[in-house]
This record gives C-alpha cells, structure tokens and sequence, in this order.
C-alpha cells in the first residue's frame, strides 16, 4: 500500500510539475510574442528615422505604375542607355569634340519697364596721328550692360496749412470775418513721425521679407531715421488696428459667406499670456483659405492661445459648408459643417510604411492625384463628374483592400490602415463636389510664411502683438493671391483710409479689397 500511495503522490506531484512548466512556456512564448512585436515598432522606428537623416525629404513616388515596384536604375542615366562597342565609344567622343556648345543661359536680368541710363566712352583725343586730321564716328557698341543701385533716402516732409482772409469783408463791420484754411490729412498714426511709406516699408520688410524688427533698426538709421524696434512694434500693433483690422474683417464677412475652406493650423509662442501659462506653451496661429471656384481668394490667420474646437467655432460662426482639414480631432461636431479630410495626410502615411504593402497604399493615392492633375482645369461640375467616373472606383477599391487586409498592431502599416479607415467619409467628400479639392495643401501652403516668419522673430511679446501680426499675414497673402503689390496696397491704406468715416461709411471698405477695380489698376504688381 505504501508503494502504490507513493506512486500516486508522485504522479500528482509530476502532473503539477508539468502543468507549471506548460504555464511557463505559455508565459514565455507570449512574451516571445510581445517583444517580436516591440522589435519590429522598433525597427519601423529605426529605418523612418534612418530615412528621416539620410533619405530624400521629397514626397514623390519613385515606384513604377505597371506594378508598384521601384526601379533601382531610374537615378543612374546609364541604365537608359544602349551598351557601347569600342568603336561606337570612339565615335561618341569624336562627336562630343566637334559638336557645338550652347551659351549658357543667365540666371540674372534686369525688368523691361527699368529706366536706362546710357555712358558714352568716346576717345580722349579725335585727331589723327597720321595726317593730323579730325576723326569722323563710324559706330558704337555696348559692351557690357550692369545693375546700378540708388539707395533710398530718408526725406523729411512738412504738412503745412495756410490761412486766407478776405480783407473786404474784414473792414466792413456787419460782415463776419471770412477766413479759409487748408486742412491736412490725418495721419495713420496721431502724433507719430511714422509716414504711410514708412509704416508700410516696416509692415513690408517684416511680413514679406520676414526680417526682424530688431534688425530694421539699423537699416533704418542708415536712412537717416533714429528708432528702436519697440517704437516699431508700437506703429505695427496701431497700424494693424486702425486700418488693416477693418479690411480684415470684411475679408472675414465675405468668406463666412463661401461654402467651402481650406483650414489649418500652426504652433507659436506668445511670452506674455492672458491665461497665466508660462510663455513657452504653445500658442497657435490658424489659417483659413476660400477657393478660387468661389471668387477672389482669400487667406486669412487668427491668432489664439490654443487649438481646442471652441477656436474654429467661434471664428467660422455663420458659415454652412465644407471645410477640408487633416485629421486632426477639432475638424469634427460643428453644426451646419461638413469636413472633407485630406490625401495628402493619407499618402504620408503610408509613404512611411516602407513595405510592399506602404507602396501599394501610395500607388492608389498617386493614380488619384494622376486624375485630379487632368481634371484640374475643368469647372466643378465636369469636375464632380469626371471624378465620379474614374476616381470614385479607385477610392472605393482603395478602402475595401485596407479594411479586408490584416493590419494589426502598432507598426506604421496598421496606423496608416486605421489613419485612412477612421476618415472613411471624409475623404470620400470629393467625390461629391467639384469645388472641394483632393488635399489641403493650399492651406498648407498659405500658412508657410508664418512659419518662415516664425523662424526669423521666433515669438510675440504680447496678445496684441500676435493679432497684429495675423492681420499682417492675412493680408500680405491675399494681396499675393489677387496679383497686387503688397507694399503699394498697404501704404494707399494708411494714406487714404484715415480721411474716411469708415464707422459711418462701412461700405467704402469695398473699394480698397485687393480684388476691386481701383485697387488693380492702381497697386498691381
């Protein structure tokens, strides 16, 4: 009894031994599992940042259409080439030798419209060594023709008014006193020695040529004008304020009144906040931008201490439309709006899937950019059409192979499966208006300067400041997109607008939208 009792605990005590060992070889293979897992996040990882530092930083697709596959001769011309025989490498040569060169091409050249100014070099001496006679002029020629620059120059202007009096009315006593002054314009800036010119040179060189106000200081004291860049910011922010701001907010009213915006946003820094937050929190700039299907373009920024959802309500408060916009989570519950989600965001995606499947995914998104380049010129509804016809097969063919293709994990290939799959709808938007464009790249584009501009002065002192410069910006870039010069447009503002009642009289505002008539012929570029 006692050898089959310890047969039977050591039958139990084996069992319990092996079932131990199975838990820790299903333990074990399941950590095996997770660290594959981590290693190929982490190798995905590696070979995006590997790319990020030494691949190409360009978007464009180097695989071929046939199959999706990329060539590894198209950079190498020599692979497009016949092979050479010996004596057809000679022949080759010969013909290099002897065939002719074309001049180069200039990279540099003066306007048509330059004024010109001609210096004739004529000898010192016209008298002939020979016979002692007088020389006649047989011809001339230019030898060379060269830029001349003329700096500008600091000018000191007096507004002087004269008083006239009528003598005959003055010796007559039971006639009042007839007197007439001449009245001056007002100024853009009371009390300031801040001309329209130079108001707009400041606003000019800042938002055009993204230089520093800091560094307009010395530039401006080579012209003769003895400043500091707070006197500068102070004329900016005013400036802004009391002409720009009025022609910003009818720009405003008439985009609420579109049915489709391209919106974005970028980050900034403001250093004194309103909100107690310390300076280096990000504050933000966002862009709105109509279409050109829907009158004169227009771009304009707003500056906020965030990017939470209640911003874009409150700045597109009235509008009923379409907003194209990336994936970001405020594009979303607006009443009265639809988003359309843009394709570039989806091709970047799987752009850094680098893997067959990576390829394949960015093969779909180029053959629809492919159409959307033939149908560009066409008007919105061909374009709906059109769009119908041949795009709409490849997007729904494109959606149904990413949600029956087994993307899983945390790998860019599954976050450019579920990047593309929670934006269904929105990216199929296009498909149903001509207007709505493909991608929201001419927001991106718009709100380039900004960031340019971001680099130069890297941040704003204060609210104000950041308004200032958003008002700036939206009209420097509207002014681009309707061809009228930035610089000429903003100085007739600060010299005409301050002689108008423009509270009384909002109306006029409509003559000086860089799209009207007078604004065209007088400040085009």
């Amino acid at each position: 009894m006692n050898d089959l009792g310890n047969a039977s605990k050591n039958e139990s005590q084996n069992e319990k031994l092996i079932r131990l060992l199975e838990e820790q070889l299903a333990h074990s293979n399941q950590q095996n599992k997770d660290l594959s897992k981590q290693i190929e996040v982490l190798t995905d990882q590696v070979r995006h940042l590997t790319k990020l530092l030494y691949g190409s930083k360009t978007e464009k697709s180097k695989y071929n259409v046939a199959d999706g596959q990329g060539s590894l001769f198209d950079d190498d011309p020599a692979f497009s080439e016949p092979e050479h025989t010996e004596e057809q490498s000679q022949q080759t040569i010969t013909y290099t030798v002897v065939r002719k060169v074309k001049s180069k091409k200039r990279n540099d050249s003066l306007h048509d419209g330059i004024e010109v100014e001609a210096i004739h070099h004529h000898p010192g001496n016209t008298i002939c060594d020979c016979c002692q006679g007088q020389m006649i002029e047989i011809g001339n020629s230019i030898v060379r023709e060269e830029a001349k620059f003329i700096p500008a120059q600091m000018m000191k202007v007096q507004h002087i008014e004269h008083a006239y009096e009528c003598k005959g009315c003055k010796v007559d006593p039971s006639q009042p006193a007839q007197i007439k002054r001449g009245k001056a314009p007002q100024p853009a800036i009371q009390r300031s020695i801040a001309s329209p010119s130079v108001l707009a040179k400041v606003i000019y060189d800042k938002f055009a040529q993204y230089l520093p106000l800091y560094r307009q200081v010395k530039e401006w004291d080579r012209y003769g004008l003895n400043t500091n860049d707070k006197n500068l910011s102070n004329w900016v922010i005013r400036a802004a304020h009391d002409w720009l701001l009025p022609v910003y907010e009818r720009m405003k009213e008439l985009m609420m009144t579109k049915s489709v915006l391209h919106v974005d946003e970028t980050y900034g820094q403001i250093i004194n906040r309103s909100d107690g937050k310390s300076g280096q929190t990000n504050a933000y700039n966002w862009v709105f931008r109509s279409v050109p299907s829907q009158g004169p373009t227009m771009t304009l920024f707003q500056s906020a201490l965030s990017r939470a959802r209640s911003v874009l309500g409150s700045f597109i408060e009235g509008f009923s439309g379409t907003i194209v916009c990336d994936g970001y989570s405020a594009y979303d519950n607006l009443e009265g709006v639809n988003f359309a989600n843009c394709w570039a965001h989806v091709r970047r995606y799987w752009l850094k899937a680098d893997s067959n499947n990576g390829r394949i995914g960015v093969k779909y998104c180029d053959d629809l950019y492919r159409l959307e380049r033939k149908f560009k010129r066409l008007s919105p509804s061909k374009r709906r059409k059109k769009r119908q016809k041949y795009s709409k097969p490849i997007v729904e063919e494109f959606l149904h192979w990413v949600e029956t293709s087994p993307f899983y994990g945390k790998n860019a290939l599954a976050k450019a499966a579920e990047y593309t799959l929670n934006r269904t709808n929105g990216l199929r938007a296009f498909l149903k208006d001509g207007r709505i464009e493909m991608d929201n790249n001419p927001a991106e584009n718009a709100i380039r300067p900004n960031v340019i501009g971001r680099k130069n002065w890297l941040f704003s002192v204060s609210e104000a400041g950041a308004k200032a410069n958003a008002i700036c910006l939206s009209i420097a870039e509207t002014t681009k997109s309707n061809g009228v010069d930035f610089y000429e447009y903003i100085k007739k503002l600060f010299t005409d607008l301050p002689n108008f009642s423009l509270q009384q009289n909002p109306e006029i505002l409509d003559q000086y939208m860089p799209w009207s008539k007078m604004i065209q012929e007088e400040c085009s570029k």
